[in-house]
Formats: C-alpha cells, sequence, structure tokens
C-alpha cells in the first residue's frame, strides 16, 4: 500500500517512517482494497507530555476515513490510529458483505 507520510513544521526521522510504514501495511490483512493512505505528523505546542497528534487518512473506493490520534509519542499514536482504522475497516468490510 502506498503510504505518505506528511511531518508539519519537522523533518521525520528514517525509523519513524519505517514504523509507519510496516504498522500501515498490516491494514491490508482487513481490507484489501485500500488505494492509499496519508499519515499527518503534528507537535501540539502545550505543556502538556501528550503532545504528539497523528492524523490518518485511509484511501478506499468510494470513501475515505479519517482517524486522529494524540498520545506521548508518536509511535503510541500511530499504533491506536491503526487500530482505529482496523475497526473501521472490519465495519467497512462487513457492510458490503451484507449487501451482496
Amino acid at each position: 500500500m502506498k503510504v505518505i507520510v506528511h511531518a508539519v513544521n519537522f523533518t521525520v526521522d528514517r525509523k519513524l517512517v519505517d514504523f509507519i510504514q510496516e504498522r500501515m501495511d498490516k491494514l491490508d490483512k482487513y481490507y484489501d482494497k485500500i488505494v492509499s493512505s496519508e499519515v499527518f505528523l503534528k507537535v501540539d505546542n502545550v505543556s502538556e507530555k501528550e503532545n504528539k497528534i497523528v492524523e490518518l487518512k485511509i484511501h478506499v473506493p468510494g470513501d475515505d476515513f479519517l482517524v486522529k490520534k494524540q498520545c506521548k509519542s508518536f509511535e503510541e499514536a500511530t499504533d491506536q490510529c491503526a487500530e482505529a482504522a482496523e475497526r473501521l475497516l472490519m465495519k467497512r468490510k462487513e457492510k458490503i458483505r451484507a449487501h451482496t
């Protein structure tokens, strides 16, 4: 699956990009019609420790899914986004299966 990573106002390190790519590739086993996904990494300028924001946009035929999570680290937020996306994709698959 094609994954585009956007780091807003900072440069992203290669290990994080690889981690995100690996995590997004696992989504293919839940729904095989994913066209691409975009991941937006942002740092919120607040005094709290949980200031890393990950927005995951998944493009599937006829629809787009958007998941947003805020955590202490980008890895943790990416994992939570991916888990939420897994649930969304499974619901979508069930819905399509019910119509056929």
